[in-house]
Parts: C-alpha cells; sequence; structure tokens
C-alpha cells in the first residue's frame, strides 16, 4: 500500500517540472548580460547573406615571424566594374599585389596594408583599459578628396555598451545599446556630417535566443533593415533579411544558408531581384584553404565567378 497514489493526488512530469521552474524563476534586471556592439547587431545575417564574394583569381600568403608579428601577400586578378550610364555592365582586366603587415597583441591591434595603385589602409585597435577601448581607420590614396580617417571610442558598461565616433569632413556619431531583458536589447545612434550639412537618428532592436536572432534597425534617412536568422543544427543556419528605403521607394528581401561542415563551409543566397550567390571555402590542409565564388545576376546580365587559394 506504500506504493498507492492517494485519493486527489496527481505526478507531475519531469518536463513539465522544469518548464514550471523556469516560468517561476524571476528576472534579474540588476545582472542582465552585456549586449553586442551596435554596429554588429545584424552580424549573424551578414555573415550568411553576404559573404565576400569576388571575381577571377585570389591568392594570400601569410609568413607567421612569430606569435605577434605577421607578413602577408595577396595577388588578385580579374575584371573590375566601371561606371557605365548604360544597362549593361562594363568590366576591364586588372591585377593588384597587396603587401600587409599585422602585429597582433592581447591588447593591440596593428594591421596596415599598400597597393599597387597607391592606396593605404591602416587600422588599429587598443584595449586602453577592460571597458575602453580605441580604434582607428584610415586610407589613404593618390585621389584628391578620396582620403579619409575615423576613430572610435568604444566603451562597454555590465549591461550596456556605447560608442562615440569621428572622422574627417566634420563627421561625427553615437551610439548607445543596453540590455532590458535577458534576450531583448535595445538602442539608438546619432550621427552628424558637417561637410554635407546632414544629421540623421535611428533606432534598433535585438532579440536572441540560443535558437534564433531577430533584428530590426529604422533610420531618418529613409533605411528599413529587418534580419531574422534561425539556428537549425550547430551547423545549419538559415537567414532572411529585408531592406526597405521609404524615401526612394526600393525594397530588396533575401534569403540564405551557412552550412559547416567538418572539412568545408558553404554559404549562399537568392534575394528578390534575382541575384543567386554561392561561397565555399574548404580546408585542403592544415593552413591551406581553397575558395570558390559564384554570383549570377540574370537581370542585369552581370555573371562573376572566382576562385582563390589562401595559405598559412
Amino acid at each position: 500500500m506504500a506504493g498507492v497514489v492517494p485519493p486527489g493526488a496527481t505526478t507531475v512530469p519531469a518536463d513539465d517540472a522544469s518548464k514550471t521552474k523556469k516560468a517561476d524563476e524571476k528576472v534579474d534586471y540588476m545582472n542582465l548580460p552585456c549586449p553586442i556592439p551596435f554596429e554588429e547587431i545584424h552580424r549573424e545575417a551578414l555573415m550568411s547573406l553576404k559573404p565576400e564574394t569576388f571575381e577571377g583569381l585570389r591568392f594570400d600568403f601569410t609568413k607567421g615571424l612569430n606569435q605577434k608579428f605577421s607578413l602577408s601577400h595577396s595577388v588578385s586578378m580579374g575584371p573590375t566594374e566601371i561606371p557605365s550610364q548604360s544597362a549593361e555592365t562594363i568590366k576591364i582586366p586588372t591585377a593588384h599585389y597587396e603587401f600587409g603587415a599585422n602585429f597582433i597583441d592581447p591588447n593591440l591591434m596593428l594591421i596596415g596594408r599598400v597597393l599597387t595603385d597607391g592606396r593605404l589602409n591602416a587600422r588599429v585597435k587598443w584595449d586602453l583599459t577592460d571597458n575602453l577601448t580605441v580604434k582607428a581607420n584610415a586610407q589613404l590614396t593618390n585621389e584628391p578628396h578620396m582620403s579619409h580617417g575615423m576613430f572610435n571610442f568604444d566603451y562597454k558598461g555590465k549591461d550596456f555598451r556605447s560608442q562615440f565616433q569621428m572622422g574627417n569632413g566634420a563627421l561625427f556619431g553615437a551610439s548607445y545599446f543596453q540590455s532590458v531583458t535577458p534576450h531583448l536589447s535595445l538602442g539608438g545612434e546619432v550621427f552628424w556630417a558637417g561637410q554635407h550639412r546632414k544629421s540623421g537618428i535611428g533606432y534598433a532592436a535585438r532579440y536572441e535566443t540560443d535558437k534564433m536572432v531577430a533584428t530590426g534597425q529604422v533610420a531618418s534617412t529613409g533605411m528599413v533593415a529587418l534580419s531574422y536568422v534561425q539556428k537549425v543544427s550547430e551547423k545549419v543556419s538559415l537567414a532572411s533579411d529585408f531592406m526597405y528605403n521609404y524615401m526612394s521607394r526600393d525594397v530588396t528581401a533575401s534569403v540564405g544558408y551557412d552550412y559547416i561542415l567538418r572539412q568545408c563551409r558553404l554559404r549562399g543566397k537568392i534575394d528578390s531581384n534575382g541575384c543567386t550567390t554561392a561561397f565555399l571555402e574548404e580546408r585542403l590542409n592544415m593552413g591551406l584553404n581553397f575558395i570558390l565564388s559564384a554570383e549570377v545576376d540574370h537581370s542585369k546580365k552581370d555573371y562573376k565567378f572566382g576562385f582563390g587559394l589562401t595559405v598559412g
């Protein structure tokens, strides 16, 4: 009789008990997680929908001199699009060589690139403290009024992130992103371009769980951006985005996938303009990767195919 359930008593399954326990747990709003930077709220969707496609041949070689310093060499050969008033895309054959030097330390990162066409790119990332980071980007060219530079000051709080930007052309900007629940973050940004006498304000929201990421962004410049990423498994993700400009009435939507295998990674997408993209990265050996890139735009009759090798 000891095993007999008394009248009126009910047993709760283990799964339902765990769900009830989670529902009863109160959210500690004084101990929320720190959100990602405001400029990276769409990063999961961009990884799947915006791979770095290219056309022609690309070869990248990186040689590490020690644990912190390395040199890189990059050769690219392929057509380059030139501006044209006609509907057809006009391309001319080009070739470039790029030399780079990298210094990577836990608190300091220095990256420099120089190209045969005279362009010089430089990036600096310096962690002044555990919470404050300074970033700088610069590009110098031979063309007049085309060189630019930008400084970013990022502050990482306990449950928020803030950033202040300033660049040439009297460009100033600021952003703030705050966690309001364990899964939801809200924020906004403002900017002022003194050279063009333009200003703007924007708002963004990001909802993230273990299985999905949803983001929304709207700005006074007319831009509305929505994205959604569903993590089907540890290796497969499906993504979609929607871009709308309510001033120019331009609308673009796309869907894509990100498939990570043991030896390769495959990404692809198709958008509402009929443009299809595929990007394959396969690891042939330790430090040796083979890359295939393809982009087909039937409406513009523009077809791009490329392959490359990455060593190091």
